[in-house]
């Protein structure tokens, strides 16, 4: 019998594309959580296998060689599970470059468009100091809703993102889109996107995955040491 996947987790957007991959998956896994609000980031065994100090990271004891093989980077990752078990990357190579090209367009684009839009619309006008800058406010939620617009404009003529078919492209935008609220947006003039997050939603593999560990999910607008380990000045 096959070893369950370690993964290295903490409840956010990121570590959500993980945990309903390996639902989805079907594979055993075992959850290691990395609080990064008290700094588990940064520990020495945390950075052997992830480098840049972010979660999440795996290690499959059931490598390509049959050998344990460790991976960090959600999109890697997702790229790696999908490989292995042959799910979720479409039936041909032409399928398969639409994933990966979505998949780019959510780790280079959406991922750091509205995590800085959530940084600067609800964190940082709650540090001390407070940091309320409107240039950036208004510059990451216009960036966020301009890359929304152009989700709904491909999921007008398809189902899922890269095509008829549910992806780890999928897997990858709907934890960060999901939370569009924070991001100060709108679905009202979206309703291909609207329709798209209520049918991710509804998979069971999906609630199941973001339901991990949901509970340890900290408010970092009041969470001050949080604040300074994961905001902090160099």
């Amino acid at each position: 019998m096959s070893k369950p996947i370690q993964l290295y987790y903490w409840p956010t957007p990121n570590g959500w594309k993980i945990s309903i991959a390996l639902e989805e998956m079907d594979l055993p896994y075992d959850v290691n959580l990395v609080d990064i609000g008290a700094g588990q980031q940064f520990e020495p065994d945390f950075l052997r296998l992830s480098p840049n100090n972010r979660m999440p990271a795996i290690i499959d004891p059931n490598g390509p060689d049959g050998e344990p093989i460790s991976v960090f980077e959600s999109g890697a990752i997702l790229q790696y599970l999908a490989r292995k078990t042959g799910l979720f990357y479409g039936q041909n190579e032409r399928d398969r470059v639409a994933v990966d090209q979505w998949l780019m367009w959510q780790m280079g684009g959406v991922g750091p468009m509205a995590g800085q839009a959530h940084h600067f619309l609800k964190y940082a006008p709650a540090m001390t100091p407070p940091h309320d800058l409107p240039y950036a406010k208004n510059r990451y939620r216009a960036e966020t809703g301009r890359l929304y617009s152009v989700l709904n404009h491909q999921l007008e003529t398809h189902e899922f993102v890269a095509g008829n078919f549910f992806s780890i492209a999928d897997m990858a935008l709907w934890p960060w889109v999901s939370l569009w609220r924070g991001q100060q947006q709108t679905l009202d003039d979206k309703p291909n996107l609207d329709r798209w997050l209520q049918t991710i939603k509804s998979r069971p593999a999906v609630q199941v995955g973001r339901a991990v560990d949901a509970e340890r999910r900290s408010n970092l607008q009041s969470d001050k040491k949080a604040q300074e380990l994961l905001f902090k000045q160099r």
